[in-house]
């Protein structure tokens, strides 16, 4: 399993990601993932990447939360949960979808 946190840097969001994904992944027995972090610098690394928004995740390439109606570009990405938007996806649904690639 390839593991990718896709982001920009100055995104405030995406160290926060960083760590409800490795807390993610204690959750979900997969101690021997290591996460491999690319910048997205430019609007064509963001077009060459399809890159929806900082940060994103990417399990095996695929987008975990793929919303096709958000553009391309250097932006920040929001997140729906229950409680409303935030920056970084939850650590519940970040596990469960490791879970499920597993």
């Amino acid at each position: 399993m390839t593991v990718t946190l896709l982001y920009f840097p100055d995104c405030p969001h995406w160290r926060l990601a960083e760590e409800r994904l490795q807390e993610a992944l204690a959750l979900a027995g997969r101690d021997d993932v290591r996460v491999e972090h690319r910048v997205i610098d430019t609007p064509e690394h963001a077009s060459a990447a399809g890159f929806r928004g900082s940060p994103t995740v990417l399990i095996d390439g695929r987008e975990l939360f793929g919303d096709t109606e958000l553009p391309v570009g250097l932006t920040c990405r929001v997140y729906q949960t229950a409680d409303g938007l935030v920056g970084a996806p939850p650590v519940a649904a970040l596990t469960a979808a490791l879970r499920a690639a597993s």
